[in-house]
């Protein structure tokens, strides 16, 4: 018996539909299961050092931490002095390794990229992980950003320049052994609507986009590229300080962030936070309008919460 031509059109997207769900399936095996175990990373093959910026709290401090596990020696580069000799301190007496603690304010001029420089020459550094960056106290409109003279060239600096910089110092050496590592924290804030949080969304979408040229220019020279995009993380600057689901303690994102390298070179790092951008998206390209109002609602909810806190402190 022959097929309508509804029913032929009813087999193909039946077909194109499993297609598509096998391949979502496959996708997510092989980035959080397959990958990490074929392509895992031995960082101290790399070279003998690890240096961090934004080391002494949060997703920083643990990835630190999580590569003096891995046997490297740690150059640590933060801006309070009694916090990274605390980090430095703590990260000496768990793992065993060597530390070496740079004092830099990233939010500050192009001085401190000079002795950062004579700090770190002759350090075999095989893995860079650009993580300082600074956000908004609270979601703000762009225009009402308090104190936006001081805040937007900090932004600047410490999440564009910063990253920048960084790897311009650290990268020649590693080109010529021709292996290193270099890991770039960006934002999911970049890849999904974010009002009230538009410049630093911006800043972190530079963050993606230079990863991804990076990636495409030295992966032949034995660099390996990834950025980074978490979601909420319970941290000093997210302010969140209960832990969840879709904001798992900084020590449980990087455990799983870290086991992607070498197996993708863009990624939000925690599966439950690729889950949230996927709906997210889906739903501002499925209903823009819709998908516009609730997620500036969201951020005028949380703009309304953290002001008050933000006023109280």
């Amino acid at each position: 018996m022959a097929l309508s031509n509804l029913e032929k059109l009813g087999i193909l997207f039946v077909a194109f539909f499993i297609f598509y769900c096998l391949k979502f399936l496959w996708h997510f095996l092989y980035t959080y299961a397959i990958g990490p175990a074929v392509h895992c990373v031995d960082f101290k093959s790399k070279g003998k050092w690890a240096l961090v910026t934004g080391c002494t709290d949060g997703i920083g401090k643990e990835y630190a931490k999580e590569l003096a596990a891995r046997g490297c020696d740690i150059v640590l580069v933060s801006r309070s002095l009694d916090k990274l000799k605390a980090t430095a301190e703590e990260i000496e007496k768990e793992y065993k390794v060597a530390t070496k603690i740079i004092q830099a304010d990233f939010s500050e001029d192009d001085k401190i990229y000079e002795n950062i420089e004579k700090e770190i020459a002759g350090l075999e550094i095989g893995t860079l992980v650009n993580n300082v960056g600074v956000s908004y106290t609270y979601p703000e409109y762009f225009l009402d950003l308090p104190e936006w003279d001081k805040l937007i060239p900090t932004l600047i600096k410490a999440n564009v320049v910063a990253v920048t910089k960084m790897t311009r110092i650290v990268l020649p050496e590693m080109v010529k052994r021709e292996k290193g590592v270099v890991i770039n924290i960006g934002s999911a804030s970049s890849i999904i609507p974010s009002p009230l949080l538009t410049v630093y969304a911006a800043t972190k979408a530079y963050v993606d986009k230079f990863s991804e040229g990076l990636d495409m220019e030295y992966s032949k020279k034995g660099i390996v590229v990834q950025c980074i995009l978490p979601g909420f993380v319970c941290s000093n600057m997210s302010g969140i300080r209960r832990s969840s689901l879709f904001a798992p303690t900084a020590k449980v994102f990087v455990q799983s962030a870290i086991k992607l390298v070498g197996t993708t070179t863009r990624n939000t790092g925690y599966l439950p936070h690729a889950a949230f951008v996927n709906i997210v998206n889906s739903i501002y390209e499925t209903a823009n309008s819709f998908g516009t109002w609730l997620v500036v609602r969201s951020m005028e909810n949380s703009r309304r919460k953290l002001l008050k806190k933000y006023k109280r402190q």
